[in-house]
Order: C-alpha cells, then sequence, then structure tokens
C-alpha cells in the first residue's frame, strides 16, 4: 500500500511573518540592556517598588535601609546604580538623600514589550 504525502510549497517565501514595527537599533538596544541590568537585581527591584510605594512617590534613605535589610553604604550604591539608570533622582535634605521615583522611567522599559 502507498502512502500520499502532502507537499508544501516552500517557495513562496512565508515562513516568517513580516515586521509590523521598526525593531531595536544596535544603539538601542545596548541601552536598554544597560538600563534592564539596573534592574536585574532583587535589592534594587525592592528599593524601586518601596520608592514607588512611597507617598509622592519618594523616599528617604534612612526609610530604606531596614525594609532591604542591607547596609547604608550597600542600599546607597544600588541607589545610585537606580539614579545613573533614569529610574530615580536624588535629592539632598540636610544629611539624609530623598530619592523620587521618574515619572514614566519604567514605562520605556515595558513599551518595548506592548504591541503597537
Amino acid at each position: 500500500m502507498t502512502t500520499m504525502l502532502d507537499v508544501t510549497d516552500v517557495s513562496a517565501g512565508t515562513c516568517c511573518a513580516p515586521l509590523v514595527r521598526e525593531p531595536l537599533s544596535p544603539a538601542e538596544a545596548e541601552q536598554l540592556a544597560t538600563t534592564m541590568k539596573a534592574l536585574a537585581d532583587p535589592a534594587r527591584l525592592r528599593l524601586l517598588s518601596i520608592v514607588a510605594a512611597s507617598e509622592g512617590s519618594e523616599a528617604c534613605v534612612c526609610d530604606l535601609i531596614e525594609p532591604v535589610g542591607l547596609s547604608q553604604p550597600t542600599v546607597s550604591h544600588h541607589l545610585k546604580i537606580l539614579t545613573n539608570a533614569g529610574f530615580l533622582t536624588r535629592s539632598k535634605r540636610g544629611t539624609w538623600a530623598y530619592f523620587q521615583l521618574v515619572p514614566g522611567a519604567l514605562d520605556r522599559v515595558s513599551q518595548l514589550f506592548v504591541g503597537s
């Protein structure tokens, strides 16, 4: 008994779906990778979450040490990374530093994964 196989025309060139929006450029990918590296740490994610959940999306470094269970220098290091990545701004009031979430800073990361 002979079995007939269906033959698919592979010359049609439709194996890949066309792009529906512009992909990241190499420079954009490099910048976004740096930004995402700043988020790729549990302590930094917790710090961002705490600042975002604070009144006015702002918190004093003195209020961030105990919740994450790290030393003040380590917390300050993580906050510096988040500030350099553009997620937080820093202002000095007396002896304390206050950190505020930059409006829309997290949007640019999420926009990458949202279809247009």
